[in-house]
């Protein structure tokens, strides 16, 4: 009798915690609680046309990411190309053997003017690794400006288009067409890109590989996401076109007012050159001691060092990035 009655509680137990946990589930109850609670609560219900831009949203999100990500990979370029960035069409090949050619060339000219041996080999560096490197980077600069200055004018040319109801591929073949170098040859690029199956979008985005700058960068996204996400393009290049030319503006105030300060830099800099090359004139014997006597090299090698570091220190003084 006992153990009947231990078996009836037991079933009991069992019976009444499956009513407490598992039937609010099997009849819809707590669905039933959740449904009332979310009516029954005072905070608004998010709108529909939020609901409808929230993926767009988040899809240019995304897209700003992946570029990031790209340009973080692609800061530093390799040798080829940067002698593309430089509008040159050498090969890696032929631009290591000039660079070793012009380091042999300058330590046969040094040689037989008895500078020593580490002083010939000083130039033969400077000449076969300094002054290539500095080449490539002279003409990378003069590009870019160049092409700096025609791209405005190219974006407005592309917007002009979109409105008269061109497409953007069209439109961009007129530049390549019409533009001065090099957004000529750049746009060029982009339609070769694009027409070799790669995407409009991303074949825009591939100049900031040849053009490193803001602004290329900037025409790249743009177009990138208008092509991933839609929206009015020849609105959002002409705000992109208005940037550009503030920035010129900018660009151009800041070089006019850092121009005082890179005057006094260049005259202090070449002030020892100059009183060098004059004092040689006069009385070489009295300044031959520099580079005749073991002594006197040192004292020149510190003072170019530290010349050399206060006009690097300038420099980085009076450039203004933005």
């Amino acid at each position: 009798m006992q153990t009947y009655g231990l078996f009836f509680l037991v079933a009991v137990a069992i019976g009444g915690v499956a009513w407490v946990f598992l039937y609010p589930i099997l009849s819809g109850e707590r669905k039933t609680e959740r449904r009332m609670a979310s009516v029954a609560r005072s905070e608004p219900m998010a709108r529909p046309t939020r609901m409808a831009q929230k993926p767009r949203r988040e899809q240019i999100e995304g897209t700003l990411k992946e570029l990031e990500e790209r340009q973080k990979k692609a800061r530093r370029a390799p040798l080829s190309v940067r002698i593309a960035q430089a509008g040159l069409n050498w090969s890696k090949r032929r631009f290591i053997l000039t660079s070793v050619a012009l380091g042999i060339l300058a330590f046969l000219i040094a040689v037989p003017m008895g500078v020593g041996l580490l002083s010939a080999l000083a130039f033969a560096f400077a000449a076969g690794f300094g002054l290539p490197v500095w080449l490539l980077k002279f003409l990378k600069k003069r590009r870019e400006s160049r092409f700096l200055d025609a791209l405005p004018d190219a974006v407005d040319v592309i917007v002009r288009g979109i409105k008269a109801g061109l497409p953007l591929l069209d439109s961009l073949k007129l530049i390549a067409a019409e533009s001065p170098e090099p957004v000529r040859s750049e746009f060029r690029s982009i339609i070769e890109t694009q027409t070799v199956g790669i995407p409009l979008g991303e074949a825009c985005l591939k100049l900031y590989e040849r053009i490193p700058l803001p602004e290329a960068n900037f025409f790249g996204i743009v177009v990138s996401i208008q092509q991933r996400a839609g929206g009015n393009l020849s609105e959002a290049l002409g705000n992109l076109s208005r940037v550009l030319r503030d920035r010129k503006k900018m660009k151009g105030k800041i070089k006019a007012m850092s121009q005082e300060a890179k005057a006094s830099a260049a005259i202090i800099g070449s002030l020892p050159i100059l009183v060098l090359s004059l004092v040689y004139f006069t009385s070489p014997s009295y300044i031959e001691l520099l580079w005749t006597d073991q002594l006197g090299r040192i004292m020149l090698g510190c003072s170019a060092i530290w010349m050399s570091t206060g006009i690097f220190v300038m420099r980085k003084m009076i450039n203004f990035d933005f």
